[in-house]
């Protein structure tokens, strides 16, 4: 089922929805350049949706949700990523919050505004917490090389080839072509403007993370070539009591690459947050 919230100033953001209303929400934020299609083999999950209700959002800019100028858009702004992950939450009641790649980052803007109100834990999956030179909670990896400023030029004749390569990096083995070609049209949906303006931040996480006083867990391909495993590694050593679960052979996308062992420790995840 699809609908909407309202987000930061009015914005419209476009949620995925599944599973039981009544059971404990989880809450899926995807990363740069992605839709909440990302997560269609959760949202499909007999395991995950007898057991939770499942919401995935396409953050603003992104998907199917509504695309601010970026002049005025506050994709700079910590308080507006919190407001739209506060809107979210405000439709599903306390939730384990699930971030991939910029997903991390947007829930760290949310901690760092609001603290843990209406958080019961924290997954991180392939994600950055920090962004900017020199934040180490930020650190790409290889697969970056050369494509950083073609993936953002308004030519599409320098942008469409640096997109499909990155969108082709994103798991360490190759995946289905029609696979790539999906992952390419979310990247090539969000106008050129908002994929420079959500790198146009320089922000360090240090001072939040060591507040996360919830339940986390920090899980990361060994072979991610997008966001670099010391990001995982800066965080895990940030957050109180945060657990640090590798995966051998899975690159970027361990939800996609590694579906039933990504689930069951978000399943574990939740149970340890329900006590």
């Amino acid at each position: 089922m699809i609908g909407e919230v309202a987000g930061a100033g009015g914005v419209r953001l476009a949620v995925r929805e599944s599973g039981d209303v009544g059971k404990p929400p989880i809450v899926f934020l995807h990363g740069w350049c992605a839709s909440s299609t990302a997560w269609a083999g959760q949202l499909a999950s007999p395991e995950l949706t007898s057991r939770h209700r499942l919401v995935a959002v396409d953050l603003r800019g992104h998907g199917f949700s509504g695309t601010p100028d970026p002049a005025a858009g506050g994709y700079a702004d910590p308080a507006v990523w919190a407001a739209d992950v506060a809107a979210v939450l405000e439709r599903t009641g306390p939730a384990i919050l699930v971030g991939w790649s910029y997903g991390g980052l947007v829930i760290t803007d949310y901690l760092r505004e609001r603290g843990t109100d209406g958080v019961r834990g924290i997954l991180l999956a392939g994600a950055i917490t920090e962004i900017g030179p020199g934040n180490p909670g930020g650190e790409v990896g290889p697969a970056w090389d050369g494509l950083m400023w073609p993936a953002l030029s308004d030519d599409p004749a320098v942008a469409v080839p640096a997109l499909t390569t990155l969108a082709s990096r994103l798991t360490a083995a190759p995946a289905p072509g029609p696979d790539v070609q999906r992952r390419l049209a979310d990247m090539l949906r969000v106008p050129p403007a908002v994929r420079g303006a959500l790198f146009r931040r320089a922000l360090g996480s240090a001072d939040v993370l060591v507040k996360a006083s919830v339940p986390a867990l920090v899980l990361h391909g060994k072979r991610d070539e997008v966001v670099s495993p010391r990001a995982a590694e800066y965080a895990a050593g940030k957050i109180p009591g945060a657990r640090m679960r590798w995966l051998s052979d899975v690159g970027h996308m361990p939800f996609a690459e590694r579906p039933a062992e990504f689930d069951a420790a978000l399943r574990e995840l939740a149970e340890s947050a329900s006590h």
